[in-house]
């Protein structure tokens, strides 16, 4: 039982961000209070690395979410932003969608091409 829930454990804090093709990122992992530091580094650290001006962000590998993985996606804009560049979301998980939509801030994420 140890073994199963300490390997539970692992999967909620883990989280990378994957170059998946030229200026194609792949968010893989749990996106929440556990894992947002280092969500957020990650995801800026890919960000950097990328050569275009237009970058996508695939959010299909995301296992888990909550308002801290709503508030890494809106950092990686407003870097985006900052950088002069376009960032879009694609298969962004619905209970972030949700997230955004109460919070009234889900035209943030559709202005820059957020797909479910």
């Amino acid at each position: 039982m140890e073994v199963l829930a300490s390997r539970a454990r692992a999967r909620e804090t883990a989280v990378t961000v994957i170059e998946t093709a030229p200026d194609h990122y792949g968010v893989r992992g749990a996106l929440t209070f556990a894992t947002a530091r280092r969500a957020l580094e990650a995801g800026l650290r890919a960000l950097a690395s990328a050569r275009g001006a237009s970058i996508e962000m695939d959010c299909r590998e995301v296992d888990a979410s909550d308002s801290a993985g709503l508030a890494v996606l809106i950092e990686w804009l407003a870097w985006a932003r900052r950088s002069g560049r376009e960032l879009r979301y694609s298969n962004v998980p619905e209970t972030l969608c949700a997230i955004a939509r109460i919070c009234e801030i889900e035209s943030l994420l559709l202005g820059r091409g957020v797909t479910t």
